[in-house]
């Protein structure tokens, strides 16, 4: 079992988690907000629904997660121009800090994962994770 895919995911996947979580102990975030913070930095002021699609959570968990990160003061939530239905999420001053420190922390922990593969073999394990993924969605 220990050897399979899918543990090997999961386990990767928690390490990475407790690893980015225990350089963030000094801040309140919860589970999936680092997530929110990293996309947002990409992509600030798209839609609650864009979130939840792009960072892989369900919509009603979006919108908790989003709730805690408002009255947190990380995020402001308004209504679109257009579309006064559809809610644009914008990151604060404060959001940007700690998106910028989240995204810091995991590009950390990548380059010391890059430092342990010779580059070759790590192109090819993201080629052929990226496939996995593709098949899976």
């Amino acid at each position: 079992m220990e050897n399979s895919f899918h543990y090997m995911l999961m386990a990767s996947h928690m390490e990475l988690q407790k690893r980015g979580f225990a350089q963030l102990k000094d801040t309140d975030l919860t589970l999936g907000q680092p997530k929110i913070l990293d996309y947002l930095m990409q992509k600030d002021g798209v839609s609650q629904r864009e979130i939840a699609r792009c960072c892989h959570i369900e919509p009603a968990s979006a919108t908790t997660i989003l709730g805690g990160m408002e009255q947190k003061g990380l995020i402001v939530r308004k209504p679109a121009e257009k579309d006064r239905r559809t809610i644009r999420v914008m990151l604060t001053a404060k959001g940007r800090k700690w998106g910028a420190r989240v995204q810091a922390i995991f590009d950390q922990i990548e380059q010391e994962l890059k430092g342990e593969i010779p580059p070759a073999e790590w192109d090819a394990f993201l080629i052929i994770f990226k496939r996995v993924y593709e098949h899976l969605t």
